[in-house]
């Protein structure tokens, strides 16, 4: 049989994996940060009906410019940003791909802040970009003076940092963008996957665009607005960045029928962002938890939780998978990371854990 290293492969990819959450059919989905909340049934229904709609034109090809879409994401995010500044695309994934076809490539380098979203240095070797990595301070924070210090030692083309971080869940300072910004000649990227589980009075670095065409900041449907079956990510930056991007995407990227789903959930956004409450809720919970059955919780700005203090992650993994639990086991030695979901599910996990847990 035919193996990859008998296939004529470009030789950067050679030895890399792809990615891979664990997939498996247990009743705790705790592993991948999805919202485990269903979507509501009056948003159900209307998405229906757009799709419904957009059913009976299927013969032809979808808006290219995902008009309507493009519009409601900028209501939806408001702070004076316009359309003509919003890019969309299959999941915020696919966002940074069209990002370092555009801005990134051979011969050009992509810095980040390890252990951070896996998926950007996997973009990166995609892409044909370098990915070169900066220390970050204690407890996975980056101070503005660490994000210069990185940025002028290693002179990236391109920056990625997460607001909130992922796996850490760290919170990442207006000012620390502010300095990345400054400090940088190219691109500089701030991943906001998880920005509506962020504390309240927390800024976003949508404030900082005005004045900065080479700020992007992407968001996504899949986690606060419970639509990652959708696959619906974008970002907002200046127009000028969006034509750069409409340079590299494929023909009619996003589908009809993504776009009709997408732009009804939007009119509904108070509705599909109610459980936003219950989940940080439940996160706070579970950092508040975590040390009476020994582990070290670091706070989280997301809907997950990373802890320390475990002495084998993978046999923690696999006890509660034994209980059907699915968890991750981000490749940090000693630490876990644990999803925050419904009410019942955060008292079924921290019941098992602590009958795994020693005392």
């Amino acid at each position: 049989m035919t193996s990859l290293d008998d296939l004529p492969i470009r030789d950067d990819l050679r030895g890399h994996v792809p990615y891979g959450a664990p997939q498996a059919p247990v009743r705790y989905q705790l592993n991948v940060n999805e919202n485990t909340h269903p979507v509501p049934q009056e948003v159900v229904d209307d998405v229906l009906v757009d799709l419904a709609t957009a059913l009976q034109g299927v013969n032809r090809y979808p808006d290219r410019e995902f008009t309507e879409l493009r519009e409601g994401l900028a209501g939806y995010l408001g702070k004076g940003i316009a359309a003509e500044q919003i890019w969309a695309a299959n999941g915020s994934n696919e966002v940074l791909q069209h990002v370092l076809q555009a801005f990134g490539g051979p011969g050009r380098s992509v810095l980040g802040f390890p252990p951070t979203y896996s998926m950007h240095s996997m973009i990166a070797t995609g892409t044909g970009s370098t990915w070169i990595t900066g220390e970050r301070d204690a407890d996975y924070a980056i101070t503005p003076a660490t994000a210069t210090r990185e940025i002028e030692r290693l002179d990236p083309d391109v920056v990625f940092l997460c607001a909130p971080n992922n796996p850490t869940g760290t919170p990442l300072p207006i000012e620390t963008i502010e300095a990345a910004y400054e400090a940088s000649r190219g691109i500089v990227l701030v991943d906001e996957a998880y920005a509506e589980f962020a504390r309240p009075g927390t800024r976003s670095a949508l404030d900082l665009l005005p004045g900065r065409p080479r700020l992007l900041v992407s968001r996504t449907m899949s986690k606060a607005f419970a639509f990652a079956g959708v696959r619906l990510g974008y970002l907002a930056a200046d127009p000028a960045v969006i034509d750069a991007l409409r340079l590299v995407r494929l023909p009619y990227h996003l589908s009809a029928l993504t776009q009709a789903a997408a732009t009804a959930a939007l009119r509904h956004a108070p509705v599909m962002l109610a459980t936003v409450g219950d989940i940080a809720a439940q996160r706070d919970r579970i950092v508040a938890e975590l040390p009476s059955l020994g582990y070290r919780p670091y706070a989280s700005d997301s809907n997950f939780v990373f802890f320390g203090g475990v002495d084998d992650p993978h046999a923690v993994f696999e006890a509660l998978f034994a209980k059907d639990i699915l968890i991750r086991d981000v490749g940090i030695p000693g630490h876990l990371r644990v999803t925050a979901g419904t009410a019942e599910e955060t008292d079924y996990f921290l019941r098992s854990l602590a009958e795994i847990s020693p005392r």
